[in-house]
This record gives C-alpha cells, structure tokens and sequence, in this order.
C-alpha cells in the first residue's frame, strides 16, 4: 500500500470519527474538522518531525498549534490516532469531566495539547513566541500554527504578522484553512478580507499555495516547499485552500454546518460516504 493511500484510509477514518464524535453529544464543530482533516493528518504522520512520548517542553522536535480550536473534533482523533493517547478516549469527548472539551485546555493535561485554544485570533502570537524560544535554545526545529481565515479578522493576528517579519522568525509555518466560510456566513459577507496573499505578502511573509487542500499528495508537496523556504530571514505562510465539510456531501460548501451536530440518519449517510478502514473507537 502507497504512503498516499495509508494517509488517506487514515483520513476517511479520522472523519468518521468526527462525526461518531459531535453525534453522541449533539454539540461541537464538524464542518470545518472535516476541511481540515487531510492536512492534519499528513501533518502529524509525514509532514512534522516528531519524538516519541509528549512533554510540555518540547525541545529537539517540531511543535504544533492549534488556533482556531473549535476544530478540536479533528485534533483529537489525529491526536489520538498518532498514539498521544488511547483511541477510546475519543469516546468521552465533551462529557463533564473529560480531557476531550470542545475547545482544547491543558489544565487536564492531555497529551499532544500545549495550549488552550479557541478564542480566536491569539495562535500566531503563543506560536511566535514558541519559534523565538526555539531560536534562543538552538533549536533548529520548526513551528507549525493553523488558523482559520475568518480568524483573520481578528485584530490581534496582523499585530503578530507584523511583529513575526519584523523579527525574522523564519521558523515558523503558519497556515490559513481557507475554506471562505465562518460562522456567520460566507468570509466577503461578513468581512471581506481581499487578497490574503497580497496581504502576508505585504507584511514580508514569504506565501506558498496549496490549491488542492484536501488533496493529500498537494498537501505533502506544498508543505515541502514551505518547509524549504524556512530559515531565509522570513516567516512562511501557507493558504491551504480546503472545503468545509469535506468528505461528506451535505456538508460541503456551506457554513451551516460550522458548529451544527448530525442527527442520527445524517450520520448513517456520512459514516456509509466513509466507510471504516482503520476500527472505531
């Protein structure tokens, strides 16, 4: 079996999980879980140099953060299925008392989460600040940082964007899931937010595109050369251009399904679209 395609069973069953997940307690964020599913999947498996066990400190390894973390369906099956902890947790997401909230903290101490994330629009600036740390350290590993492209729209971030060029903090990976939806709607009805190529691009970041963003194979080689653009005095951004909801047909290419659960025939028609590869849960 081809690298692809072990990526790509682990893709189709991260999203079953997704949606076993938000179903069983009626509440979470499945469409933009399942836009980002590939990427995270490839990034946890291929794309990021890893060591093994998890530690807060997280020296002599790539790290990673999550900003726009009303996604954390999505994180923790990754998380769970990279062996940061038992699949079976995935079970106990958004009980009382569980690990698994819907936005991720840290103060339960799950593996795999460094920060506590979800209000949105402050990522870039603990990811800046964990990419000086690696400086400072010698540390020649990498940060990688997502973020949502209504997140944008954040004051906070372009503060950051600002600072990072600024500073040279050329060991930074930070890409926008940009899948042009938010909660409220379609991004250039909310807030229309232009060129956001021009954009970085104007604030000295380098940009690298990945049109095909639910495309594992595009993914990996947009990735690389990210990658290869690092330690050239610049911070790199990647716009990962993904649908929401992918995966599953009526939930694809629409905000609604932003942060609504399936009922219980909506779910039998997404897990019957992405048949099990790897074991539930």
């Amino acid at each position: 079996m081809s690298k692809t395609q072990q990526l790509e069973n682990l893709t189709t069953q991260v999203r079953r999980d997704i949606l076993r997940m938000v179903h069983k307690v009626n509440s979470g964020h499945p469409g933009g879980s399942l836009g980002c599913t590939e990427f995270l999947v490839a990034l946890y498996q291929e794309i990021m140099n890893r060591k093994e066990g998890f530690d807060m400190d997280g020296a002599n390894e790539d790290l990673f953060f999550l900003s726009n973390g009303h996604i954390s369906p999505v994180f923790y099956s990754v998380l769970a299925r990279s062996g940061y902890f038992p699949v079976d947790e995935l079970n106990t997401f958004r009980l009382i008392n569980s690990r698994l909230q819907g936005h991720p903290t840290t103060h339960e101490g799950l593996p795999g989460i460094r920060i506590a994330s979800g209000s949105l629009g402050q990522g870039m600036s603990v990811a800046l600040g964990a990419a000086q740390a690696k400086k400072l350290n010698g540390d020649k590993h990498l940060i990688y940082s997502l973020h949502g492209d209504g997140e944008l729209q954040e004051g906070q971030n372009w503060e950051a964007i600002m600072y990072a060029s600024g500073n040279k903090v050329d060991n930074i990976i930070s890409t926008i899931d940009l899948n042009s939806q938010q909660i409220d709607g379609c991004t250039d009805d909310v807030l229309p937010m232009g060129s956001l190529k021009a954009k970085f691009e104007a604030f000295d970041w380098t940009v690298v595109e990945i049109e095909e963003g639910n495309n594992i194979d595009a993914i990996l080689k947009g990735m690389a050369e990210a990658k290869s653009k690092t330690g050239k005095g610049k911070p790199v951004c990647v716009l990962l251009k993904t649908v929401m909801g992918n995966g599953v047909d009526f939930m694809m290419h629409t905000h609604a399904w932003h942060g609504k659960a399936p009922n219980d025939e909506q779910l039998a028609s997404g897990l019957k679209q992405n048949p099990e590869t790897l074991g539930d849960y």
